[in-house]
This record gives structure tokens, sequence and C-alpha cells, in this order.
């Protein structure tokens, strides 16, 4: 395969290489033939990972691969790699850890030399072409590498060999009993250590909105009655969604805030983030009634079902930060541009409602944001009627997307990835059944037949991670099967389909087949058939996304429950032993890990409802059931119409029928069930008690 024709692929198969169109280096996809090429030339490789959307990979590709004196220092003494990182999350993770390790730092765009064995011997991040900001400059370190390469060739093969053993995990004995509720409560004290109860979140700038964070906290307060738990969440989900973090015009959010109290954010929006916020803002809605909750977890739906939807009923990756070669151009206004779409009475209410300022708030432009106020607080200040001041702001909002949709959109990230994939199947078939919208039901199930149709290998059994143009590739990691595992599973206490239940069960299956650790517990990253790469890592930390292993464990406590099937809990208990030593450590690192935990550590309690469906008494029952925030407990609809089903794979269920053809409840808890219940009224009183 000739050199342009390995470039033309690359370009093809990844977004990140799509991004500019003039690419004089001879880059070459990750695979066996860069790796012949460089042995054959006694060339070393440079690889070079980031993604799409990732700002400072913009500028490395606009300053140094479009730049014809580095192509020429590049093809000429090296083998150029580029890889998408979240197509190759494998690949990207190790030689992250390698960058970790080496600078003490990581981040994109990740620049790694290695030997064609693959054993790296430089790392750093972004390089600017020439030497500036007290970084080195990357013509400079590639003389320098190239010299060392002809020259010193023994100590470069002695650095790389090193660096590689440095990264396979040390031995240790797990240590079994260390998980308990003194570990939730470890986290709880950790989290409330570092909560900002000015402007809600964790830590300094930058914030990330870390959801996992919020939903352990929720498990934490439905636990220990504890009010600084929930407090936290009210107070953090809140001042997210005034900020400037949020898209007030738009929808959706932002993937992290550079300042404290979330009004400039980094301007990507990721697919993950808003599929584990809306899940978020579900719950507190749940636990707290607040109607503000579930209109900005709809808000957030609305966006992703509008703009970050393939025909298919696949979900789009990302969207730029940058438009026009400007990181937020899209998204900032003057006061000037409002005033004159908006007219000088409008115009004015809304710029100083929402923080429009004559000198800007942002780079000399406005963020859109309510941090200082609500729209109740400045009805209140101004004399103004709440309802007619939200409906002229509903006006208002809506004629200035109308004018920002003309503005040149940032670059969408349109490839399709399993795993974030199974995180928004997640999210809506949640929303659709606490909120009651039909519509979310049947996208979560229009998504999950696209990941069946056109993610998955052509003889069926294997998932694949990406899909892009009618291209799909990649076997899936264990995030894949773990968020669709997870998805599969809330779409089934939706729609109360057997199918999805089944789909859920042989997903477990491969999962444990492909991945799993039958010594030492636990889940690896890439399956047993995947390329064979310098280690096969297992992770656990619980980062802007959870780890595989952290959503597995949960779901497959929740199949276990579901099923009457002890080898799930087996598994999770190896899981829980494998890692307990890490994070007894600092579990506030391991919150969506902490939720399996709190899963475990609650007594098993189900809900059976009974009846046809067309019954309003059950349709009652069912939507008391899931108004309530009871993530301990397994919700189940013995529908008539799957009888059959219900008894084979939910022995739980078994013998629990519509009493007399009447709707009727059963409450099952602290391993005692209650007598059959057949009124609404009787039913609410047993929830509330």
């Amino acid at each position: 395969m000739s050199t342009k024709h390995v470039n033309h692929l690359a370009n093809e198969k990844s977004p990140y290489l799509l991004q500019h169109a003039h690419n004089p280096i001879d880059w070459y996809p990750w695979g066996e033939e860069a790796f012949v090429k460089a042995r054959e030339e006694d060339k070393p490789i440079f690889f070079s990972c980031g993604y799409s959307t990732c700002h400072w990979c913009h500028v490395m590709e606009r300053e140094s691969f479009e730049d014809l004196e580095v192509a020429a220092l590049l093809n000429n003494y090296f083998v150029a790699v580029k890889v998408d990182r979240e197509e190759r999350p494998d690949v990207d993770h190790i030689y992250m850890a390698v960058c970790q390790a080496v600078t003490g730092q990581g981040g994109w765009p990740l620049t790694i030399v290695m030997t064609p064995e693959k054993k790296p011997f430089f790392a750093g991040t972004y390089l600017p072409k020439h030497a500036m900001w007290g970084r080195p400059g990357l013509l400079e370190v590639l003389s320098m590498l190239k010299e060392q390469w002809d020259q010193n060739r023994d100590k470069i093969e002695e650095i790389g060999e090193k660096l590689s053993q440095s990264l396979r995990p040390q031995t240790v004995k797990p240590e079994k009993g260390q998980l308990s509720q003194a570990t939730l409560e470890k986290a709880f004290s950790q989290l409330l250590h570092d909560f900002d109860p000015a402007y809600g979140g964790f830590g300094a700038a930058p914030k990330f909105p870390t959801p996992h964070n919020l939903l352990f906290l929720l498990r934490y307060w439905r636990r220990s009655e504890d009010k600084k738990a929930i407090a936290m969440v009210v107070k953090t989900l809140d001042a997210m969604s005034r900020g400037g973090i949020y898209d007030h015009l738009g929808f959706g959010f932002a993937r992290y805030s550079t300042d404290n109290k979330w009004l400039a954010p980094h301007f990507e929006k990721m697919l993950y983030d808003n599929a584990l916020l809306c899940y978020a803002y579900v719950e507190a809605y749940q636990c707290t009634a607040d109607p503000d909750f579930a209109r900005v977890a709809e808000e957030i739906i609305t966006y992703v079902l509008r703009d970050m939807t393939n025909a298919g009923g696949g979900f789009y990756s990302a969207e730029d930060a940058d438009s026009e070669g400007v990181e937020g151009k899209f998204y900032v206004w003057s006061r000037q541009e409002i005033l004159a779409i908006l007219g000088p009475e409008l115009g004015e209410l809304f710029a100083d409602a929402y923080d429009v300022t004559p000198n800007g708030n942002f780079e000399g432009e406005s963020i859109i944001n309510l941090i200082d106020h609500d729209l109740y607080d400045y009805a209140a200040k101004n004399n103004l009627d709440i309802n007619e001041l939200e409906s002229q702001m509903a006006e208002a909002r809506e004629k200035l997307y109308q004018v920002r949709e003309q503005r040149q959109h940032p670059f969408k990230d349109d490839k399709i990835l399993t795993a974030w994939n199974g995180l928004m199947v997640a999210a809506l078939a949640k929303a659709a059944r606490v909120l009651q919208r039909e519509d979310y039901t049947q996208a979560a199930e229009r998504a999950v037949e696209f990941i069946f149709e056109k993610l998955t290998a052509a003889d069926g059994k294997r998932l694949l991670a990406r899909y892009r143009d009618g291209d799909a590739a990649y076997k899936g990691y264990v995030d894949d099967y773990a968020f669709l595992l997870w998805g599969l599973l809330e779409v089934y206490e939706t729609t109360f389909n057997p199918k999805y239940l089944r789909q859920a069960i042989h997903i477990s299956l491969d999962l444990k087949e492909l991945f799993w650790d039958s010594g030492d517990g636990g889940f690896y990253f890439t399956g047993n058939d995947s390329e064979e790469l310098l280690l096969r890592p297992k992770e656990i930390y619980d980062g802007a996304m959870p780890s595989g292993n952290s959503v597995a464990a949960l779901a497959l406590l929740k199949l276990a429950r579901l099923t009457d099937n002890n080898e799930y809990n087996a598994m999770v208990e190896a899981i829980f032993t494998c890692f307990s030593s890490e994070v007894t450590h600092y579990p506030r690192a391991y919150t969506f890990f902490l939720l399996a935990l709190d899963y475990y550590l609650s007594a098993p309690s189900h809900i059976v409802i009974a009846g046809d469906k067309e019954d309003t008494e059950v349709q009652a029952m069912l939507a008391l059931a899931r108004q309530r925030f009871m993530p301990e407990t397994t919700v189940i609809y013995n529908n008539p119409e799957y009888q059959t089903d219900n008894s084979e794979l939910i022995p739980v269920a078994a013998g629990q029928v519509a009493v007399g053809g009447r709707a009727t409840g059963y409450i099952c808890e602290n391993f005692a069930c209650q007598r059959p219940v057949q009124t609404l009224e009787e039913f609410k009183q047993y929830l509330e008690k």
C-alpha cells in the first residue's frame, strides 16, 4: 500500500485526521504496516495522539503538522503515526501513562517517540514548532532525537526497555474485606472537604462536572439521611445550570469550566458529559421534585436529539470549542448585538438579566449566564411579574438562538462510539420513565437498535467501538460492553420488554469471556482477542467518565438481583477484592465504583406490579414507583404479555400476578415480602414507609 493511500485511509478513518485538509506529513494509522516500515528503514516512530475537538491538537496541527519544514524532517527520519484517542483508547491509555511517568503530567496532543518495537523513549504533550513559553520546540526535539537515534542507539533502546518495564503492574496480593460502609463515609468526608460552598463543585478551577460524584452523594444521603450530602448536589447542579458552562440558548453542557464559578467554559461539548449530567439531573428531580432539574434534563435531551443524533438513531461524539479558529466565538455576544436583535426594551431586559455587559465577561464579549441571580430574583428586584418575565426571556432566547444558528458552527465530531452511546441510552431510558416521556423511550430503543445493527461485527459475535460514514471499526473495549450493559438494563426497567434483558445477559456473558481476569478478578480494558500491546491494563479510576470496571460492577449487581443469578454477585465480589486497596486509599476518586458498593451493601429490595398494561391503576402504581428515588430497589412490571419470559428470566417475580385480574403490587425488602396491595393509596403508604 502506498504512503499516499495510507495517509488517505487514515484521514477517512479518523475525524482527528480530518480536521485539516493540508497534510504534508506521510501519516500512517496505528498498525503493523507502520511498524514494519520503521523496522525496514531503521527509523523511530513519531506518534501523535489527540482528538477532533482538542484545542491544542488543532494548534499543533496548524503550527507544525501543516508545515513543510516539519514535514520534511518527519518524513525523512521518522515514521509518523496518528491516532484518535477516542477510537483507540487502549493505545492512548498506555502511552499517556508513559507521558505522566516521564513528565509528571499528561494531556493532549500526546507526543511520543518510540522504537519500531513500540517501546517509548520520549514523551510530551503540545510542542510548538520553535521553543517558546518555556517549552521545547518540535524541530529542535526531532533533530536531537534523530541525532541520538544515530549515535546512541544502545542508550535509546535501554531507555525504551526501562520505560516499558516500569508500566507493568507490580504483583500485589488483593486483600479482602477492606470495602465497607466506612469506605462510603470516607468518600463523603473527602468530597465535603473539597466542596465549594459558594459555587458548588469540588476543588479549585478548572472545575469538571463529574456527575458520578453527585450520583454517589444522592445515594449517601438516602443511606445516611445526612442533609449535607444532598445540599452539595443541589448547590452544584443549580450553579452549573446558571453558569456559562451551560448553553442557555441551545442547551447542553460544555466539558469543564476554566474558573471556579462555572462562568467561562472550555466550550467543547462532549456526549458523555451530557449523558451523565442528564442522569444526575433526573435523579436530583426524583429527590427534590424541583421542576428546574427536570427542565435541564429535558433541555439536554433536546440538544442531543436535535444536534447530536444521526438519521439512524446513533449519537455523535462531540462539538468543538472553536469556530472560525476562535474558541467560544459561536457562543459569545456583545451588548450591542443583543440590543440590535431584540430591540432596546427587550434587549436591555435580557442583557441585564443574563450578564451581557458593555465591557463583557469573557475577552471583551459576554457569555450568557445567570450566576449572580435567577429570574425570580431579577423579577423581585425590578418589581416585575415573574410569569411575564419568563415569557419575555423565552421569546428572547429563541430569537437569539435563531440568529446564532446563522453563525459558522463549531466542527462536529460525527463518529459514533458504542461506549458513549451506551451512556446516552441509560440517560434517555432513566429520563423516559421518571419524566414519563415516551419519545425518550423511543430514542433509547432506536439507539440500541443502531448499535446492534451498525456497531456489531458481521458475524454478530463482537461489538465494535466506532462507526462513521458507514464504516465500523476497532474491537470493542470493556467500556463499550459495560456502558451498553448498563444502558440495556435501564431500557429494560423502562419498557419491561424481556428482549432487552436477554440482550443484557448476552452482553454480560461476552464481557466475562473477553475481558475477565480469572486469576485476580476485574476486567481488562482490552479483549483477549485484541491486538497485543505493551501491557493489558485494568482501569478503575472514575475520572471525567466512570471506568468500565465501575459500571460493570453496578450493572452486574443489578443483573444478579433481577435474575437471581449468584454468579454475577461472585464476579462483583472479585472486582471489589481486586481493587479494594486502591479504592480504600482515596475513595472519592472512585465514586461510580462506590455506587456499586452502596448497592451491594443495601439489602435486596424489589417491587413487582402486576396487571393489564391498559389498567389505569397499574399505570399509576408504576408512575408512583418510578418517581421515587429508590436506587437500591428493583421495580418489575409483570406484564401478562410477557408472563412466560418473566417467569424464565426473573425468578423473583414468579407467582406475583394480578390477583382477581386487578392491579396488584408486591413489595419485598429486608428479605421479607409484605402482603399484596390492590389500591393506589395502600401502595403509596408502603412506599412511604
